[in-house]
């Protein structure tokens, strides 16, 4: 039972400071179910890998206990796949050998657990009770590029067919805590068993490692089922309470989105700035030649509502996290009382820009405007990845503040960014780094373009950049 994870961004041995252990030791740890051995068969310049091997004892696990019957252990107790495979034994060895990388600590280098690294993680063999389709429902809305090879039942006989066995690559730009919690709760439900009771306890180390993504997770009710073994007042207790988490969540995003229109409206008003905006974003998309175009953070649809009155658009979709938001727009833009042939035209869609949505993939451009600076830092990956890596319009069209530029608003406190939620305002350097850098990855090139008037010093009051897909 073999865990490998490499990270190929300098410094590499960011990694062993993240998970305490030293590259130049063999370390062993007694676990109850046997040992667990840390290692690093890599170590170089550029890449770090650091394995995690389970030893798991079968004779030693069910020693002493009793059977149905009370007789004692039954055969399969003691012959079956629990010492090869990855399962909840490694949800448990990562808890306590990687205890500290798990919870986001770090007393040598703290600086390094909010850095995004490039991942990569290697499960040497998983059980996958639901195929090859289920494991990447699990893993790819987080982002991760998946790689699957299936094992067959025999390899001696072909004719018994595939097994449930798969060797599971996965590769993010992610957090270290991030990737050993999407570990620690979804490889014990493609396993869809535990080897030890399952309690209320259990409801609380879901949604302590669940936090941030399981409730917005499209399969968040297979993965809470399985992780509490079907149990059913379990499975609905932990469901009751990550819909609250979802409610409350998107009750702060529809009062934001409210408080965030209001707040940059009553800045940026006398400049007359959100209608030069919405002019540039729709003149650029207009001259990528787009057909088919998706409003990322669509809000209360201002920019559908141009875009669809040109009917060289012949399909639009507007997507944002916020149910409320979405009603505003379907209500902005009269979608019951609309033509037929007009509301063919135009989707709304609720969902988040740093999950996977099969249904935005292909589109021609895609519409980013003052949304980006509202997720957290450590989530700009997840965006970057969903969005140039996997939906991978054409074009792409993504305004946000300058913050340089806050000097000049006389209703703005000195230092403080346009709207509470912004989670950080870019200065025009650091837009352009993390544009160019973006574009490199991904395979495409950026030309930025300013909207509103430019002052000689702060530059303009909004930065655009118009990426293009290189062929």
């Amino acid at each position: 039972m073999l865990l490998e994870i490499t990270n190929t961004r300098s410094p590499v041995e960011d990694l062993s400071f993240l998970l305490h252990k030293h590259p130049d030791r063999f370390q062993s740890f007694d676990l109850s179910f046997g040992k667990a051995h840390v290692f690093y068969p890599e170590m170089s310049p550029a890449r770090c890998t650091a394995a995690l091997l389970l030893d798991v004892d079968p004779i030693h696990l069910v020693r002493g206990r009793k059977g149905p019957s009370g007789e004692g252990g039954s055969m399969d107790q003691y012959v079956n796949d629990r010492p090869y495979v990855a399962s909840s034994f490694m949800s448990v060895a990562i808890s306590q050998v990687f205890g500290s990388a798990l919870a986001g600590k770090c007393k040598d280098r703290p600086e390094a657990v909010e850095r995004v690294l490039p991942l990569e993680a290697r499960l040497s063999v998983v059980p996958c009770r639901g195929g090859e389709a289920f494991l990447r429902s699990l893993f790819e809305p987080l982002g991760y590029e998946v790689e699957a090879s299936r094992h067959p039942l025999d390899e001696r006989f072909p004719e018994w067919g595939e097994g449930p066995y798969f060797t599971v690559g996965l590769k993010a730009a992610v957090r270290l805590q991030d990737l050993l919690s999407h570990l620690y709760v979804l490889v014990p439900v493609l396993d869809d068993q535990k080897h030890y009771w399952i309690g209320q306890d259990e409801v609380e180390k879901l949604l302590r490692h669940g936090e941030g993504w399981l409730a917005a997770h499209p399969e968040k009710e297979r993965i809470t089922a399985r992780y509490l073994g079907h149990w059913g007042s379990l499975t609905r207790s932990a469901l009751a309470r990550l819909l609250e988490e979802d409610e409350a969540s998107e009750e702060e995003e529809e009062k934001a989105a409210e408080a965030k229109a209001a707040e940059e409206e009553k800045v940026e008003r006398p400049l007359r700035l959100n209608e030069q905006r919405l002019g540039a974003v729709l003149a650029a998309i207009r001259a990528s030649d787009a057909r088919r175009v998706v409003d990322l953070g669509c809000g209360e649809g201002r920019l559908l509502s141009a875009l669809l009155e040109d009917r060289a658009f012949t399909e639009i979709v507007g997507m944002d996290v916020s149910h409320r938001a979405l009603e505003i727009a379907a209500s902005r833009l009269r979608l019951d009382r609309m033509p037929e042939q007009k509301r063919a035209r135009i989707r709304l869609l609720q969902g988040a820009l740093t999950y996977r949505d099969k249904c935005l993939a292909g589109f021609d451009a895609a519409a980013v405007v003052e949304v980006v600076e509202h997720l957290d830092k450590h989530r700009l990956s997840a965006f970057e990845r969903v969005l140039f890596g996997q939906q991978k319009p054409l074009t792409i069209v993504l305004t946000t503040p300058n913050v340089e530029y806050n000097a000049r608003f006389e209703d703005l406190p000195a230092g403080k960014l346009r709207h509470r939620d912004h989670r950080f305002e870019w200065t025009r350097a650091e837009f352009r780094a993390w544009a160019e850098g973006v574009s490199s990855r991904y395979g495409y090139r950026v030309r930025f373009l300013p909207v509103g008037d430019e002052d000689p010093a702060l530059g303009p009051p909004c930065q655009m950049a118009v990426f293009g897909r290189n062929p």
